[in-house]
């Protein structure tokens, strides 16, 4: 057994991957892409939430995939979907999209053991500007983060470049939730959270962990962004967040390896509908 198997052996140890596996990752990835590219000419205004999550579900059993969210901690939805000021974790629902309204849609789907889970913002009818502009700055402070990723990076550098892009445009990073290592598990470590640091008012300060980034991690990047104050609370049905002030908050998130001389994407779009507007 090598020694990079038996690290992966220790509890909370962050899982170093072989080369071999990132080709289950990009299958996985392709196909948890190509279901968030089959449900952008289905997001419109009248549509249902619960409709939406009933195309998800039917596309990956069609497509050899199984949701890795159904009967996960109870949860029964192929996706979640956060509209407006719901940071994630939105259940599907009768609810029907409005003109204007910002959602994001977040699924996980498992292909030969192997885990996609990636989200994107979409828009129902025409957003307005400044939802608009929440909108592509979390996309810019998720591929911001993603850049800085390679090997001898840290977590820290991945939240920095995150914090920085998004508060130089006058929104906040959500702290309360962050992104997850995956591969064979749907959740593990490390946590990567999307900033460098903040100073709590009881805490003081917190930072981010300066853990270095080696070939083989995966996780998640999937900053949540709030047009207002950072702060969330659950809702009654111990799944949604939502921002305390009521702000509008986005949230985009990819699926990535770290490979010997930078990252891999494997959850990119094959028709390229990274990001709004798709038409």
């Amino acid at each position: 057994m090598a020694d990079a198997d038996l690290d992966n052996l220790r509890p909370g140890a962050i899982t170093i991957h072989r080369p071999e596996d990132f080709e289950g990752m990009r299958r996985a990835g392709r196909l948890a892409a190509q279901c968030l590219d089959m449900l952008t000419e289905h997001v419109a205004p009248g549509v249902r939430t619960d409709h939406l999550d009933r195309l998800a579900l039917e596309f990956m059993l069609d497509h050899g995939g199984v949701p890795a969210t159904i009967g996960y901690k109870g949860y029964r939805h192929a996706s979640c979907i956060s509209i407006n000021h719901v940071i994630c974790h939105g259940i599907p629902s009768e609810k029907t999209l409005k003109d204007g309204d910002i959602l994001n849609i977040d699924v996980t789907v498992i292909v030969d053991g192997w885990h996609g889970d990636t989200s994107r913002m979409f828009y129902a009818g025409e957003p307005k500007v400044k939802a608009r502009r929440l909108v592509e700055t979390t996309y810019a402070a998720m591929m911001a983060g993603i850049e800085a990723i390679r090997p001898g990076a840290t977590l820290r550098d991945i939240g920095r470049a995150i914090q920085t892009l998004a508060e130089g445009e006058g929104f906040s990073v959500v702290r309360d939730f962050c992104g997850h290592g995956l591969g064979r598990v749907f959740h593990a470590p490390p946590n990567v959270v999307h900033y460098a640091e903040y100073k709590d008012r009881l805490a003081g300060v917190q930072r981010a962990p300066d853990t270095p980034l080696k070939p083989g991690m995966f996780f998640t990047v999937e900053p949540m962004v709030n047009e207002g104050r950072p702060d969330a609370k659950i809702l009654k049905d111990g799944w949604t967040a939502v921002t305390r002030d009521k702000s509008l908050s986005a949230q985009f998130e990819h699926s990535v390896g770290v490979t010997e001389n930078g990252v891999e994407i494997f959850t990119k779009s094959p028709k390229g509908l990274d990001k709004p507007p798709y038409r």
